[in-house]
């Protein structure tokens, strides 16, 4: 009688682990930077629809990029959602990513998809204002270097940030010498390069800083709709656009699911929650609470390849370390 109650508990066991496996095989693994509200409110409205569980991991751009190198020998993700459209092409030009074009892109702008990758929402940068800073309101990216903002403005590290980096290129294929005219004014007037995003606006925001220049905008937009005194601004001269690339890994053991995923992302449900992050949804049919694409200037981003976006980098650190 034991040797049959220990026959039942074990076949018992084994269809439990085999449950847990089968589970955990067809649980769907994302990495992805921020925000992290987005991407479990995404991952939710997917589970409820598909019954397949996914696992987050959510960090910067550049710890998401880190784990995924360090996973070449036994690769966790399936997806990945970047905030940063370089990542795309490098993994790419690597041979990374599995080809997909999702139905759900064809409300999508032609320069934010291609074969393997769409933008899952999108960000622009822009001067992010304290109101109560007793400072005059900046309509234009030079306001910021009158006398009325000396030593009370920071600007996150291109080092750290593409995006950051992509303004700098798109003033001076806007302004030419002008541009470096500008940064070295905004120098001159105390600009302090502040490490990422977060870094540049917190001391803003805390009211020790007056604005920034170049600040991801959908951060400061949720910061507003918790009752803080900023204002994100757009100058009429322009700025630049930071889509957030969405691709499947080519690595990736659950093909069906990952496209089914980048479905959901895509269809009026995913955008929406897009749009809800304050984000710029990347489907063009989909409202949102904040400017969009058309309503703003963009500048060109477009150079000759990584010499070029190093070599703007190293005259900007050089100008800025004096």
């Amino acid at each position: 009688m034991k040797a049959v109650m220990s026959v039942k508990k074990g076949v018992a066991l084994a269809m439990m682990l085999s449950s847990v496996m089968m589970s955990s095989a067809h649980a769907l693994t994302v990495y992805t930077a921020g925000p992290g509200s987005l991407a479990k409110n995404l991952a939710t409205g997917y589970e409820k629809k598909t019954g397949v569980k996914v696992n987050i991991f959510q960090a910067t751009t550049g710890k998401v990029m880190a784990r995924l190198e360090a996973e070449q020998a036994n690769p966790q993700a399936d997806i990945l959602i970047s905030a940063s459209w370089d990542t795309a092409e490098d993994l790419h030009a690597r041979g990374w990513l599995l080809p997909y074009q999702s139905s759900n892109a064809d409300k999508v702008p032609a320069s934010l998809k291609n074969a393997e990758y769409v933008a899952q929402g999108i960000s622009a940068l822009g001067i992010v204002w304290n109101t109560k800073s007793g400072t005059p309101e900046p309509k234009e990216w030079q306001d910021l270097t009158a006398p009325a903002f000396k030593d009370k403005v920071t600007t996150p590290d291109p080092a750290l940030s593409g995006a950051s980096l992509d303004l700098l290129i798109g003033l001076q294929n806007s302004m030419g010498d002008k541009a470096w005219a500008l940064f070295d004014a905004l120098k001159q007037n105390g600009m302090v390069v502040s490490g990422p995003n977060a870094q540049a606006v917190t001391p803003v925001m805390q009211g020790a800083k007056a604005a920034v220049f170049g600040a991801v905008d959908y951060v400061s937009y949720g910061n507003i709709s918790q009752g803080e005194s900023l204002k994100v601004i757009f100058p009429a001269s322009g700025t630049v656009i930071a889509p957030r690339p969405m691709m499947i890994l080519k690595t990736t053991q659950h093909a069906d699911d990952a496209k089914a995923f980048v479905d959901y992302v895509l269809s009026p449900e995913g955008q929406a929650m897009v749009a809800d992050a304050w984000l710029m949804p990347a489907r063009t049919d989909v409202q949102a609470k904040r400017p969009l694409l058309n309503d703003l200037r963009i500048l060109p981003t477009s150079q000759d390849g990584g010499s070029e976006r190093g070599e703007i980098l190293q005259r900007f650190n050089t100008l800025f370390s004096k």
